[in-house]
């Protein structure tokens, strides 16, 4: 493997008081049973922690898979998973990142949920030259706000997801089964997600405009905003019936709030990464009933883990079972994760090279419980692509039910619900 300055480089030629934690990890690489370290970094608290709410049941039902070990080149190895929570803040997952590598020694990485985690975890990784797979963050932000650069990419860090394309694809069939009009409201935020989806050139705003839609773009908001009376004002007096955008939950709390006080009335709205949990739309009442957004994973996908053989319907309910809480669309990414992980740890040549992990991972062709991954079919260096279709969440009693209303994209993943306008 070339070593510079990564982690393995600067602990062997640091200075003596660095050669302690150096020499204790070889030691354990020659044990009769060898440990093998994953890193996990996740937003636990903090404004994007409901997609860190299913990471106790996951990382326990992970655990109890990995109890008996990994079997590498004939020799089993035990795997210890190091969790942490980056509170939501990019500065703090760089810092738990950088405490995973340099004093926890974890031979792998994962992480999850939104630029502000993913992007500097993988920043970390890449400097310290660690393998790191990440998930649950659109590939645009993922690779060009890492300022990746195509036909070249990065060494150490791989990803797999959807893309902008993917949402306004399935956006676009889901809206084309009403017809509401063409006037289409536009929130973006000032954030890694925010400024991709409503980047003039690669984001929603081209592609609505090719698709026969006039978007309003009120332009970039400071998330947790308190007042979004100038953009209301704004799509009310361009006629828009359709909200689309990316916005965290209690920017769209906010929002959704003051249109109802201010008479703005859309007949859609479809919103990234707010709309996503039950939590959020049981919190709005009756406001929450008919609003959509993307569906990524799913009781009704048609895909079962590599690693338990659990069907998608039955990690779900058992998240339910065991939480009392409704499923949630990370739970299927973030067992994954681990999926791919240990189809790596299994396949890689020397588990005491980070390059043969880092080649392991690459060579990657798994059906996973959220489709198949595999990283020599994507649209671009270290990404590889999931399927995605459009959901709409509809009152069933006194519960919400996301329903699967559009997936001409991915039609192997079944819809069971139509459309209906606010």
């Amino acid at each position: 493997m070339k070593t510079t300055t990564s982690r393995r480089g600067f602990m062997m030629a640091g200075a003596a008081s660095l050669a302690a934690p150096a020499l204790l990890r070889a030691t354990r690489a020659y044990a009769a049973t060898p440990t093998l370290r994953i890193g996990h970094v996740s937003p636990r608290t903090g404004p994007l922690a409901a997609f860190g709410e299913a990471d106790d049941y996951v990382l326990g039902a992970i655990q109890k898979a990995f109890a008996g070990g990994i079997e590498n080149n004939g020799k089993t190895w035990n795997i210890e998973i190091i969790s942490k929570d980056s509170q939501s803040n990019p500065n703090r997952a760089a810092e738990v990142a950088a405490d995973l590598i340099l004093s926890d020694e974890v031979d792998i990485i994962v992480a999850a949920s939104t630029p502000d985690t993913v992007n500097p975890v993988s920043d970390q990784a890449e400097i310290n030259e660690i393998p790191c797979i990440t998930t649950d963050c659109p590939w645009q932000p993922y690779f060009f706000g890492r300022n990746g650069v195509p036909g070249v990419g990065f060494q150490s860090t791989y990803h797999f997801f959807w893309g902008l394309e993917d949402w306004i694809a399935a956006t676009l069939d889901m809206w084309s089964k009403a017809d509401v009009g063409k006037n289409v409201a536009g929130m973006f935020p000032n954030d890694a997600d925010g400024n991709a989806f409503g980047d003039a050139q690669n984001g929603l705003p081209p592609a609505m405009t090719a698709a026969g839609y006039t978007i309003t773009d009120s332009g970039r908001y400071q998330p947790l905003s308190d007042d979004f009376s100038n953009q209301i004002a704004a799509f009310k007096a361009a006629g828009c019936t359709i909200v689309t955008g990316n916005m965290i939950a209690p920017d769209f709390a906010t929002f959704w709030a003051q249109a109802a006080q201010q008479g703005f009335a859309p007949k859609i709205v479809t919103v990234g990464k707010a709309l996503l949990f039950p939590s959020v739309i049981e919190s709005l009442g009756d406001r929450g009933d008919g609003l959509s957004t993307e569906v990524w994973w799913s009781p009704s996908h048609p895909y079962a883990s590599s690693l338990t053989g659990a069907s998608s319907r039955e990690l779900a309910e058992g998240f339910s079972a065991a939480t009392g809480r409704p499923w949630t669309q990370p739970i299927g990414f973030k067992h994954a994760l681990f999926e791919v992980a240990a189809d790596t740890i299994r396949r890689a040549a020397d588990l005491e090279d980070s390059a043969a992990i880092v080649a392991a991972i690459a060579a990657t062709n798994l059906n996973t419980i959220v489709g198949p991954v595999d990283w020599s079919n994507g649209p671009i260096n270290n990404v590889t692509k999931t399927p995605l279709v459009a959901g709409q969440w509809q009152k069933d009693g006194d519960a919400f039910d996301l329903k699967i209303v559009a997936n001409a994209a991915a039609p192997e993943i079944p819809t069971t619900g139509e459309l209906k306008l606010l």
